[in-house]
């Protein structure tokens, strides 16, 4: 109920200690002033009064505009700490209506990455501050003094991490969080953590969907993720099937909520399945006669398998002797596949298609990122038939001699020369021999950027969208909204 007295008047009574005259007298001026005074006088009301209109008509442009300007801008950083290196990513964004507006360009948006991976550091963990305040250093360049104690902080770690042993992971993310707390940013300890790869594969999916504009619309219009990371690779989309507990995500956005498989293929990144492969030869010939020859496959023809190209678990420069480079794509894509389908024979759901992991039948448009782009690009692949196109590169390619592959590509650095052979038949067992993807299937296209505006397919921008909306989505089986 509101109250009768206003408590912001307040009254004010005449002072009675002072006497007024019980008359007043009128005085007539002798004489009237001029004309020209009366309209310098009223010129001057005019001129003032315009000057104050003007002032208040403009006060909002020249002055609200540009405190707005300076005083609405937010600031928000994601450290992604991946397997090869970690990138920082510096997010400016404001509010409208309420709601955030995001600009993945120009000054809006900044990253940086450094090589290696935090996973490089399990035998020397204080090392890892080095990488994170170099790359904390380039966001505070990124973001004004006077917004900094305001601007989070966070740092996401990915599969790299997830092969260490927990304590491990917890020295790391000890020194990590100390840097953080020193950097100036807005910063809490539970804000540096190892997120779970299904997790990742959301945040992909949200950059991808946000760019394409389909987020918040129709599930079955979206479009789903296939990552190749280095360690690990996720395969994220929309299904209409009945999704078992443990690969179902929900997310919410808008008023409308997605039903999403996630899952994250631990050790059959890239980089982790090279070396699985490569291992697993070496065993084979290290376990035969001398005078039985195994043979790489998936290495071109001439590489002497030294540490540099493959582990350090030799000593440099030493040949293995039973063990040869053979570069042959399609044997390389039968080793491939038969590691991509260890452990099916132990399926306990209706199907699988990698190893003993549930995945549904696909549904809708696809995006191939990370791995997937820069070996398409390395074969210089049309983006319309890429998959069918990655066989005959394929093929060419590994029966290529390492000297003349070294000759053709001087820029190219070795490491990534050595791989291309088998990224390419790893590719297609994994998207067409075991995913079921047809070679010439116009769903899936490879990319690096998607959407009109070009936005970088990057996990962290997703992971930054859905903090700052008010979207849900369950994160370990629980429910919880993504907000600062």
């Amino acid at each position: 109920m509101k109250s009768d007295m206003d408590p912001l008047m307040v009254q004010i009574s005449p002072d009675h200690h002072q006497s007024l005259p019980s008359a007043y007298t009128f005085t007539k001026p002798k004489s009237k002033p001029s004309i020209p005074f009366l309209l310098l006088i009223l010129t001057s009301l005019v001129s003032v009064a315009f000057t104050l209109g003007l002032i208040f008509l403009l006060y909002p442009i020249l002055f609200s505009g540009w405190n707005w300007t300076i005083s609405s801008y937010r600031y928000s950083v994601v450290i992604d700490a991946g397997s090869s290196g970690s990138r920082v990513h510096v997010f400016r964004y404001w509010f409208q209506s309420g709601k955030p507006v995001y600009d993945f360009s120009g000054d809006n948006y900044a990253n940086l990455k450094l090589n290696p991976g935090l996973s490089s550091y399990a035998d020397h963990p204080e090392e890892a501050s080095v990488s994170v305040t170099k790359l904390v250093e380039f966001a505070k360049g990124r973001v004004p003094k006077a917004s900094l104690k305001r601007s989070d902080i966070r740092l996401m770690a990915t599969a790299g991490m997830r092969l260490l042993e927990v304590d491990v992971q917890e020295q790391i993310l000890d020194v990590v969080r100390r840097v953080l707390r020193s950097s100036g940013f807005k910063f809490r300890d539970e804000w540096a953590s190892v997120i779970s790869g299904s997790d990742e594969g959301i945040y992909a999916w949200v950059t991808a969907n946000y760019a394409l504009g389909s987020l918040g619309g129709d599930p079955l219009k979206t479009t789903g993720i296939v990552e190749l990371g280095g360690a690990s690779a996720q395969v994220t989309f929309v299904s209409s099937e009945n999704v078992p507990p443990e690969f179902l995500r929900t997310l919410s956005y808008g008023n409308v909520s997605y039903k999403i498989y996630s899952h994250s293929f631990l050790h059959l990144g890239q980089n982790e399945a090279h070396e699985k492969l490569w291992a697993s030869l070496h065993n084979s010939a290290a376990n035969s006669p001398e005078d039985v020859v195994v043979t790489d496959p998936c290495t071109p023809k001439g590489d002497n398998l030294d540490k540099n190209s493959h582990t350090d678990s030799f000593e440099e420069g030493r040949l293995t002797g039973s063990l040869q480079a053979a570069g042959n794509f399609t044997k390389c894509r039968s080793a491939t596949y038969a590691m991509l389908q260890e452990g099916n024979e132990k399926c306990p759901y209706k199907h699988c298609s990698i190893g003993s992991t549930f995945t549904p039948d696909l549904q809708g448009h696809f995006l191939a990122t990370s791995n997937f782009y820069y070996t398409s690009k390395f074969f210089e692949l049309d983006e319309k038939d890429w998959l069918a196109e990655m066989i005959p590169a394929g093929k060419r390619y590994c029966k290529e001699k390492w000297s003349e592959l070294k000759a053709e590509h001087p820029t190219t650095k070795e490491e990534y020369l050595l791989g291309y052979c088998f990224s390419s038949a790893y590719i297609i067992s994994m998207l067409h021999d075991s995913l079921g993807f047809a070679l010439d299937d116009g769903r899936i296209e490879f990319a690096s950027k998607a959407g009109e505006k070009d936005i970088p397919l990057e996990w962290a921008l997703g992971a930054f969208i859905l903090k700052t909306s008010s979207a849900t989505f369950d994160y370990a089986g629980l429910s919880r909204k993504m907000l600062g």
